[in-house]
């Protein structure tokens, strides 16, 4: 649409690798809804972080994804208008947002995504949601955040998100991973790419790119991309140093697949 168009794991990972590894190739071909199911675990397990994800049906982030994807269709079409027209486009935003598009196509592998990066990153001032619009929990479109000029992290990772699309990376190449930071107890959102089989996270905090296995102290919970939400399962802490980046630390809230939201930043 739009741009983009725990224990139990465990126990998942291991019927998964007993498929692969010793069941008959034959007998997985004679049974499509094994080898369907066996498939749809594997790619599952490919997610940033590694754990197992469950695509949700309802929810309180489901539905404020589903909102903003709404939103990003209608931009994209204003995107389009001004980048076939630049010398008329009267959106200041569309052409800041697109200059930013237009560097990185320039460039290529982790030279584009770390361009968009840096440059998202410093086009954007960190503002917390209640600072800039009185209340918790908004999720911001690229130009209505660029509109501003300001955002917290989920506002970072859309825009993000958006121009890795833009600029040519495949979206199954693409993620918003929420985390939670186990230490500071808030919720982080940051967008990741993948390059040559890793997973690179994009985050406001820090120009530096890093892989997903080198974020420390932190708990995967929720990845996002153009399918829909899926909620990791129960996963463990990933343990060590933590890393703080350039820019500061901003609040907002993430509604959780009841409904309910918890603190983030």
């Amino acid at each position: 649409m739009g741009y983009f168009s725990a224990g139990r794991g465990w126990r998942a990972i291991a019927f998964a690798c007993g498929l692969i590894w010793f069941g008959p190739a034959a007998n997985l071909r004679a049974d499509p809804m094994v080898a369907l199911g066996t498939l749809d675990l594997i790619r599952k397990s490919a997610e940033p972080f590694g754990p197992f994800a469950t695509k949700l049906s309802a929810g309180g982030l489901r539905e404020k994804w589903t909102a903003l994807q709404r939103k990003l269709d209608d931009e994209r079409v204003q995107l389009a208008l001004c980048d076939g027209d630049r010398e008329r486009c009267v959106s200041p935003a569309a052409l800041q947002f697109l200059a930013i598009v237009d560097d990185a196509r320039n460039r290529e592998g982790r030279a584009r995504l770390g361009e968009i990066n840096r440059a998202i990153n410093l086009a954007i001032r960190p503002m917390s949601d209640m600072a800039q619009h009185g209340q918790i929990d908004v999720w911001s479109s690229p130009l209505a955040t660029f509109t501003t000029g300001a955002g917290d992290c989920e506002d970072y990772a859309i825009a993000k998100f958006v121009a890795l699309r833009m600029a040519g990376v495949s979206p199954d190449d693409l993620r918003i991973v929420i985390l939670r930071d186990v230490l500071l107890g808030e919720d982080h959102a940051v967008t990741l790419a993948r390059l040559d089989g890793h997973w690179l996270t994009l985050d406001n905090r820090r120009m530096a790119m890093i892989e997903d296995a080198a974020i420390k102290n932190h708990r995967p919970l929720f990845v996002i991309d153009d399918r829909g939400v899926m909620r990791y399962d129960e996963t463990p802490v990933i343990a060590g140093p933590t890393h703080r980046g350039h820019a500061p630390a901003v609040t907002v809230t993430l509604g959780n697949p009841d409904g309910m939201t918890a603190a983030s930043n």
